[in-house]
């Protein structure tokens, strides 16, 4: 079999007067670039501003936003009356500690159906505790004297 020369044609060029010619037009027309729409005094005051918003506004409010969003399983499992809500309030704030990590097991935690509970007690859902169900200590022991005397 007898191999075939490899043709060497000639390669296309880029024509550089033409190339120059283009680019300095180009240049001619498009308009000169500036760094900001302000200048003096009311730059530095743009530049102040900007400045406490990323120090100190923007912080602010990623801490504000991040907390919301760590409490919104909780939210979730009071207005579902899940019977597992205290384990679900604890994952939450082991959650803060963790830097989020397990802020999606409290999510889906609190989107499950306790089925489990549901056969050990009959109900899936625990009534809501109003204010009356809460813990007196204070008075708790002072109605135990007064019982006592």
């Amino acid at each position: 079999m007898q191999k075939q020369p490899l043709r060497c044609g000639k390669a296309r060029r880029f024509h550089l007067p033409w190339t120059a010619a283009i680019t300095l037009i180009a240049m001619a027309v498009a308009p000169s670039a500036h760094a900001s729409l302000f200048s003096g005094e009311t730059l530095d005051a743009v530049a102040n501003g900007a400045a406490w918003v990323v120090l100190f506004i923007a912080p602010l409010a990623a801490i504000g936003i991040f907390l919301i969003i760590h409490i919104l399983p909780e939210k979730i499992a009071e207005k579902k009356q899940h019977p597992q809500l205290d384990a679900i309030k604890t994952l939450c704030l082991l959650s803060l500690v963790f830097g989020g990590m397990l802020w999606p097991l409290a999510w889906l935690w609190a989107y499950t159906k306790p089925v489990v509970h549901k056969l050990a007690y009959g109900t899936d859902k625990v009534p809501v505790h109003g204010s009356d169900d809460a813990l007196h200590p204070l008075e708790d022991a002072k109605a135990d004297v007064s019982k006592e005397s």
